[in-house]
């Protein structure tokens, strides 16, 4: 089978690899789609992000979903030709993380597609994998590109969670890449009562306006874009800081109201923070990193309409054209969520 492999900074590579029959709490999986990451782009741009780098060849990819092919014994629940999400998070269940409640913090995480450990954690970009029965989640009824999508709205399920009540609470967003225009469809869905969204780029910020944001700000129009909204010591309680770097998270500050929540979704390396501020405001910084059950409960608000995730999925190409895709998917100009077709 084929599989997608990157070797260092813009060295990628379609190879042969090979594929195993599944165990007996197993089951087999042909993807279908496979959705490009901002970590996958970190990977084929960068060659890792922060002090996450590449030290082997690692399959990429983690948001996929496909056709069963193969059951284990003890996978009764599933059958052959089902169509399945595939959750990328693989929690020990046994660590004292797992034990306490939260399996994204699992000591031994097998993560699809990361560099973290070594040696590395391979990914899902390739045409046969054989996952645990627990990571599958029933797609029927969806396509399998809106399948695919579960994972980056699992992320934003979770930040949600991190946030807390969002109900009547307004909400600024700044990054509108996938996982801003999630978290903005997620705010809206959990009772915010206004929702503004920041990009660098109008092309995001019309895709935002589209999907019911109320207000959309390009913050490279004047040199304090956010002026608006500091007066009388801000106007937002809540931040999802999507864009993993210091600039933003500085020009949000003064629009936040004092104790005001900032959740940091972006991983852009180390970020320095406007201490004094936050401080003075009593803001509270909380991290915001994978999810693990939330994966399920994305599939379901996709499966019963809750959210529509098909606006935000702008391009496919086969998987011959992984570098046209991986090109195509870092501008940010043109596409959002490019997705590569398996099948």
């Amino acid at each position: 089978m084929k599989a997608i492999v990157v070797h260092a900074a813009q060295d990628l590579r379609l190879e042969t690899c090979s594929s195993r029959d599944p165990g007996d709490d197993e089951v087999q999986v042909q993807i279908e789609r496979g959705g490009i990451c901002g970590s996958d782009l970190h990977y084929f741009q960068h060659g890792g992000f922060g002090t996450v780098k590449l030290r082997e060849p690692m399959i990429l990819g983690h948001e996929v979903s496909g056709r069963v092919v193969q059951v284990g014994k003890n996978a009764t629940d599933i059958s052959q030709g089902q169509l399945v999400a595939v959750s990328p998070s693989r929690p020990c269940a046994a660590c004292e993380y797992c034990l306490q409640g939260m399996p994204n913090h699992c000591i031994d995480m097998r993560f699809y597609g990361s560099a973290m450990p070594f040696p590395h954690i391979q990914g899902a970009f390739r045409q046969i994998l054989t996952v645990h029965k627990n990571q599958c989640a029933d797609a029927q009824g969806l396509s399998a590109a809106e399948a695919a999508m579960a994972e980056p709205l699992a992320v934003t399920i979770h930040a949600a969670r991190q946030a807390g009540n969002l109900v009547g609470k307004r909400v600024l967003i700044t990054g509108c890449g996938p996982i801003g225009l999630l978290c903005a469809l997620v705010a809206q869905r959990a009772g915010a009562k206004e929702v503004v969204t920041t990009d660098i780029s109008d092309y995001p910020l019309v895709m935002a306006q589209h999907l019911g944001a109320d207000t959309t700000v390009n913050v490279t129009s004047d040199d304090s874009p956010l002026q608006s909204f500091y007066a009388g010591k801000g106007y937002f309680d809540t931040l999802f800081e999507c864009t993993g770097v210091a600039a933003a998270l500085a020009q949000a500050i003064p629009a936040m109201k004092p104790r005001g929540v900032i959740v940091q979704l972006g991983l852009g390396g180390d970020m320095t923070l406007p201490v004094q501020q936050m401080t003075a405001k009593e803001l509270q910084l909380r991290g915001s990193f994978r999810f693990h059950e939330e994966f399920f409960t994305g599939v379901t608000w996709m499966k019963t309409k809750k959210i529509d995730v098909n606006p935000l999925i702008t391009h496919t190409l086969e998987l011959d054209q992984m570098q046209q895709a991986f090109t195509l998917a870092t501008d940010r100009s043109v596409a959002l969520k490019v997705q590569l077709d398996f099948s």
